[in-house]
């Protein structure tokens, strides 16, 4: 037997916080009691709290790592186990690497990496050497030219659990307000003359007209019969989330206004936003503020995007600053992702399901993450 035994702990459940004890056996979680216990080997959690390991469903770390400075490309496989081992230290156990099949600037890294990135990650699970539980989510960027012939030999590996539909053309969705397009790539050292920016422009919303249409289509058919979920992303207004729905689409990610996320909430999409709009207090690019959509009831999941470790400060600020129960706060990184997933056997801590576990304690109002659990077995 190989049991891990973890007592005195504030466990989270599914409804309610127990003082107690939580017992796994070959991976599994076999009984979670109230009451401590003295059981030869057991952990004493000093009260902390216990909760299911996260599950990252949209996460742009790995690009970070393979571009640790501008001009700068690391090897994949490195890049993508310093990329686990952030990922595992921020509770989170169960990820989905987010690869952007496509961008709308030329001598793009997204575009340079995908394909190493993309083998780098099958090579990790391959070989046991990755802590997380690692799947593949393949952002489609309609209006690229070439994404067809990207996204296709992409399609068949079994980790491909997710897809989005994307579309960064300038003057809607994230960039209705076209200076926010200008702003965010300037960012990126891209400098434009007023002629050069509406040129631009205007090169990008041909695009769209020319292939997002069509390609919509052809991934919609690629997707056909094989197990992927669908998002829709950036929706901003209820003609967008109607249509999305529509087409299958069962996940809004990020809507950018409070009348997109009505509408996703209407028509019974999932919807998640980013943590760190959660940690920030708002939108970093003058979009709705996940907060809000909190207290108004029209959020279901939170995604790290750009900073690990906001999955569980997001979550916990939910708790804090939203009003929501613990349950209720963690279920937003554990079991709402899971079911909106299709993964069956993880994000609550009830017998039967996978000991993927996570000690964590507030200290001054910050969740920090003392050690981590993937099938029973410790990560961190």
């Amino acid at each position: 037997m190989n049991d891990l035994v973890l007592t005195n702990a504030r466990i989270v459940l599914d409804d309610n916080v127990v003082h107690g004890t939580l017992i796994a056996r070959n991976g599994l979680i076999r009984l979670v009691d109230e009451g401590s216990t003295q059981a030869p080997g057991a952990i004493d959690c000093d009260g902390d709290f216990v909760i299911p390991g996260l599950i990252e469903l949209h996460t742009d770390n790995l690009e970070k790592h393979l571009m640790p400075r501008a001009g700068v490309l690391w090897p994949a496989l490195s890049a993508v186990l310093t990329h686990d081992a952030q990922i595992v230290a921020s509770g989170i156990t169960t990820v989905f690497d987010a690869l952007s099949v496509g961008d709308l600037e030329e001598e793009s890294v997204r575009i340079e990496t995908l394909r190493s990135t993309y083998d780098a990650i099958l090579a990790g699970q391959a070989s046991g050497a990755l802590r997380a539980d690692h799947w593949i989510h393949l952002r489609c960027e309609l209006a690229y030219p070439r994404l067809l012939e990207a996204l296709e030999p992409l399609m068949n590996h079994s980790s491909v659990r997710l897809l989005s539909l994307m579309d960064h053309t300038p003057g809607q969705r994230q960039y209705q307000d076209i200076e926010q397009y200008r702003k965010y790539y300037s960012k990126n050292h891209m400098t434009w003359t007023e002629e050069e920016f509406a040129d631009v422009v205007k090169r990008r919303v041909d695009q769209q007209a020319s292939y997002s249409a069509r390609h919509e289509k052809a991934v919609l058919d690629l997707a056909r019969g094989r197990n992927v979920v669908l998002a829709s992303h950036d929706d901003t207004n209820a003609e967008q989330v109607a249509h999305a729905q529509h087409i299958g689409v069962t996940i809004s990610e990020f809507p950018t206004t409070l009348i997109a996320a009505d509408a996703a909430k209407k028509l019974g999409l999932t919807t998640v936003m980013g943590a760190p709009n959660v940690v920030r207090g708002g939108s970093h690019s003058g979009n709705a503020s996940a907060l809000d959509l909190a207290k108004a009831d029209r959020l279901d999941m939170l995604s790290s995007d750009y900073v690990p470790a906001s999955l569980l400060h997001g979550a916990f600020m939910l708790h804090t600053h939203a009003g929501w129960s613990m349950p209720r706060a963690i279920a937003t990184v554990a079991l709402n992702p899971a079911r909106a997933l299709g993964l069956h056997d993880r994000g609550q801590l009830t017998p039967g399901y996978r000991a993927d576990l996570v000690r964590m304690r507030a200290m001054d109002g910050l969740p920090v993450v003392r050690q981590v659990w993937v099938r029973g077995e410790r990560t961190f």
